[in-house]
This record gives structure tokens, sequence and C-alpha cells, in this order.
């Protein structure tokens, strides 16, 4: 089904055009966790020590996978892009403040994965040319190079659209699956598991529970909002939920268990500094040689061509002149202008952390809303040729659901005071309870309006 407005085009992807299989599905959210990025943030949890790290990934995979599963059913019921169904919830304009956000953090999270991947390529520029590995005098033009690089193979991966993305993620997940078992080898023969267990971080560098909690949802939930723009393309809805919430939780636990593991690997042997946590240092401490930077370079590519769909997708939906093939672009070359901020900013782990803060403050609302929706005041059904009707139920106030963007704005306040409570800050972290907190409120609100509206009728 497609309809055109003077709001755009708005497609829905019908049963028969439909291509993605389990397999197809599972390995897109295999790929999308199973890479560089996830792998530097379980260097980072590895801060709170072995077992609280390891038992909050499984605790925070569940529940971020769990309203990922939701958000996919989404897609495959209705056959529209994520950022495109945030219209029924946000308002046809309302959406462009999701949009806006999914496009901001995918390009952020595309940026992350290509700045650590051009670590590795000066690892591998070293090893070729004698050229300074990054970190050392003159390694930035390494790095340089690396990014560059890395942009064509992005460019490259989104080169057709979907199709491309699910043939790097069918190629990729071999890749992974070889390198983690790799490493995980390499790791344990390099320290034992009992010295894994026993070790503790340095107290000024200890993190909490929580505070590793919201660290995780924030890297999590992105995917929330992306999860119809993946699962519109099957006819399946075992494929859109079941084959996300395992593969997607699969590549979370195994690659940043080992990021973990690696991490406090090496800091036994040597000394615990999470600004060296990148799986780039870390193989190289290892001795795992050139190869390991080639497999983490490709690994990049896999999860950023899932990054830059999505980031693609919402500029889609923001400016209706672009197509989703010339916005991919457009969000790649974005991208790689701003994987140079860390360069000129601050170190990497300062700028990782402050995205990261970011992303759990306004996404954990985003979510709540548009799920309750769907599921509790739509109760699953949308009017699909509403999407770009100027004169239907999604138009609320000039385009706008200002209950929707109030709930937002409120649910991202609690946020911040939140994490003024140290209860809260240091045991379950703020995000969760946000996400609960934006769902109540919306549900109420709503509810409210529709009893006003019947009783005036």
């Amino acid at each position: 089904m497609a309809q055109t407005s003077k709001l755009g085009r708005v497609e829905a992807i019908p049963m028969t055009r439909r291509h993605m299989s389990y397999w197809d599905m599972f390995a897109t959210w295999v790929g999308a966790n199973a890479n560089n990025g996830t792998w530097y943030i379980g260097g980072v949890i590895a801060a709170c020590g072995f077992m609280t790290a390891s038992t909050t990934l499984i605790i925070s995979g569940i529940l971020a996978y769990l309203l990922l599963a939701a958000a996919s059913y989404m897609g495959y019921k209705t056959g529209l892009p994520a950022m495109t169904l945030t219209r029924a919830s946000f308002g046809i304009r309302g959406s462009w403040l999701p949009s806006l956000i999914n496009l901001v953090q995918f390009i952020g999270w595309a940026a992350v994965n290509t700045f650590i991947a051009a670590q590795s390529m000066s690892y591998l520029f070293n090893d070729l040319f004698g050229w300074p590995v990054f970190g050392h005098r003159g390694g930035v033009f390494g790095l340089i190079v690396g990014i560059l690089i890395m942009s064509v193979f992005h460019l490259l991966s989104v080169s057709v659209g979907q199709r491309s993305v699910q043939l790097i993620e069918r190629v990729g997940i071999v890749l992974v699956f070889v390198f983690v078992i790799w490493e995980t080898i390499v790791v344990f023969k390099t320290v034992s598991f009992h010295q894994i267990l026993a070790w503790r971080p340095p107290h000024s560098l200890a993190m909490t529970p929580g505070a590793a909690m919201d660290v995780l949802a924030a890297f999590s939930l992105a995917w929330v909002t992306a999860g119809s723009d993946f699962s519109r393309f099957t006819s399946r809805r075992k494929n859109a939920t079941g084959a996300a919430f395992w593969g997607a939780n699969l590549g979370l636990l195994w690659f940043a268990f080992i990021g973990v593991v690696a991490t406090i690997g090496t800091a036994i042997t040597r000394h615990f500094d999470p600004n060296n946590s990148d799986p780039s240092t870390i193989a190289s401490r290892l001795g795992l040689g050139a190869l390991a930077m080639v497999v983490i370079v490709l690994t990049s590519t896999t999860a950023n061509a899932v990054n830059l769909m999505s980031a693609g997708s919402a500029l889609t939906n923001m400016t209706h002149r672009l197509n989703l093939k010339v916005s991919l672009w457009i969000v790649t070359i974005v991208a790689t202008i701003v994987t140079f901020v860390p360069i000129i900013a601050a170190s990497f782990l300062t700028v990782f952390t402050a995205f990261l803060d970011g992303i759990g403050m306004v996404l954990g609302p985003e979510i709540g809303v548009f799920l309750v929706d769907f599921f509790v005041i739509k109760k699953r059904q949308y009017q699909l040729s509403a999407f770009g009707d100027p004169t239907g139920p999604y138009w609320y106030r000039q385009g706008f659901n200002w209950m929707a963007l109030g709930v937002w704005f409120v649910s991202v306040i609690a946020y911040l005071g939140l994490k003024h409570v140290a209860f809260i800050a240091d045991t379950v972290g703020s995000t969760f309870i946000t996400i609960l907190l934006s769902m109540a409120l919306y549900y109420i609100g709503m509810t409210v309006i529709q009893n006003q509206a019947k009783a005036n009728r």
C-alpha cells in the first residue's frame, strides 16, 4: 500500500514483497551487536567486576530486547518503518522529534564503530608500512586514513539499500562467530577463569551496577527504535519477534562478555584503563596479530550497515523529497565527518560516555510512548491510509500530539532527577524506571482525552 500527499509518500510493504527469512533477521540482529562497539561496552562495564558486569548484561539484554521484539512486531504488522510509525503516537509532524533523535543517535553509533575500526586499521598500517599506531606520536595520520577507508566500505554496504545490508549481514555473521571463538580461546589461555572472577577494579575507577545498567540500556535501546525498519521485510511474526530477540541478545552477550573478559585479562597482566578497552588495543596486547584487526574492521561494517539503514530511514521520514537510497548516502557522509570529533574534542571515552548519557535520557520516554500507543491505546490497529493525511486521526493538533510530546518532556526531566537519587542511580539505574513512568503517564493522559471526547459526543 502506498499513499502520497503533500506530507510525502508513505509505503507499507505488502506480505508478497517481504523476503527476509528467519536466518536473515537473526543474522541482522546478531551482526548489529556482534561488533567492536559492543566489545568496547563490555570493556567499560568491566569496571564493575566480572560477576556484576555479567549479571547486568543478562538482565539489561532481556529487558531491552523484549521491547525490541514488541517494536519489531509493529513493523511486521503494518509494513511501515519505525519512524513513520511514530506518526500515530507523536503526530505526523510530531514524529520529526523521534526521527531527529534516531538520525543523531545512529549517525553517532556509526561514528563510534568507525572510530574503533579505524584504530584497528592504524595497527594494520603499522604492520604494513611502519606508521605509528594511534595513541603514539604521529598516529593520528593512520587513524584519519582508516576513517576514510571505512567510509568507502560503508558507502558500498548501503549502495543498493536494504538488499545490500542483507548481503553484508549474511557474510559478516560467519566471520563474527569465527573471530569470537578464536578470541575466547586466546583469552583463557592467557589468564584463568578464577583470576578473572577474583579481579577487582581500582576503587577510583569502579562502576556501580546502576551506572552499568544505564550504560547498557542506552546501548541496547537504540535498536528498539529501529526494529520496524527490518521486520517490515519479513512475512512471519516469529521472524520479526523471536529472531530479533535471540539474535540481538546473542550478539550482545557474546561480544560484550568477551569485552569484559579480555579487558579484565589484560588488566591482570598489565593495568586497568577503560580508555584502552577497545578491541584493537586488547587484541594487540593479547598478540592476536593483523588478522584480528581485519575481522574487527569487517564487523564494524556489518554493524554500521544496520546503523546507517536506520539513520537513513529517519531522514526519509523527516524530508519527503529524498528516497531511502539518497538518504543512506547522506547519513554515511555525515557519519564520516562526525567520526573526527573525538580527535578534536577530547578522549574517545569521554565523548562516548557523554553520547551514551544523552541517548539514555531521550530514548526511554520515546519508546514508552510509541509502544503503549500501539499495543494499548490503539490495540494493534493503525489506519495505514492516515499516516500521510492532514485530515486524519494522526494529525491531532496542527500535526502534533501534545500529550505524547509532554510526556516525553516530563519523563526526560524525571530521568535527570533520578540520576541524583543515589539509591536508584547506584542499583537499578534510571533508564528502565523512566520507561515505565512514560508508559504510565501516556496511558493515563490518552485515556483521559479519549473519555473526554466520548463525553462530548
